[in-house]
């Protein structure tokens, strides 16, 4: 898989919405090692869990041996911010086009759809990029900011905006965890919280 953040066809040109941001510049071509190495990398942490996630089993994964990694990421860490980069573009790329594909009434509602989907179904991933301390310094400029923005142009407000996006964060790691009640109705919960956030949005 080639991460959204390589890209440059994935650029919308559709018009951007009141409070929409242009997404950043692509960042410069990775190398197909490299490429490589990311997908290697994201298919242990998707399918086996962070733990599987060391340099010596990725080695193995990819038929090389450890120290040959070096030649292109400093180590563990280096690995792990790439993934986030490309699970910050996922998540970006996912959330600006459920915004895009409703009129303004519905774009709520399609946001914390799209959010969830994606989230569910790449749960090591989404933990990955959304939990425990960020390096934004070694981000690329605006991809955070990118990533996010979807939750301000529903809103319209940057602190109503962090409690939406705060309150989705909260329910998808719940659920993850698996730590609503046996025959909990998740989908009424979320429906519930959509709801209330809508009526803030639209008072009256």
């Amino acid at each position: 898989m080639t991460s959204l953040v390589d890209r440059d066809s994935d650029r919308s040109a559709d018009h951007l919405l009141s409070g929409e941001i242009e997404r950043p510049e692509p960042l410069p071509p990775r190398s197909a090692r490299v490429i490589q190495i990311i997908e290697a990398a994201r298919h242990l942490l998707e399918d086996e869990g962070p733990d599987s996630l060391t340099m010596r089993r990725l080695a193995d994964e990819l038929g090389i041996q450890a120290p040959s990694l070096y030649k292109h990421f400093p180590g563990k860490a280096g690995v792990e911010l790439a993934l986030i980069e490309d699970g910050l573009a996922d998540i970006g790329q996912v959330s600006h086009r459920a915004i895009h594909r409703s009129g303004s009434e519905g774009r709520l509602n399609a946001l914390l759809d799209a959010y969830r989907r994606y989230s569910v179904s790449h749960p090591n991933l989404y933990r990955l990029a959304t939990s425990g301390p960020l390096s934004r310094d070694q981000l690329p400029p605006g991809l955070e900011e990118w990533a996010g923005n979807p939750w301000f142009v529903v809103t319209g407000d940057p602190s109503l905006a962090q409690a939406l996006w705060s309150f989705a964060h909260g329910m998808v790691i719940l659920e993850l965890d698996n730590r609503y009640p046996p025959g909990s109705d998740l989908d009424q919960t979320w429906r519930t919280g959509a709801a209330a956030f809508g009526r803030s949005v639209n008072p009256g």
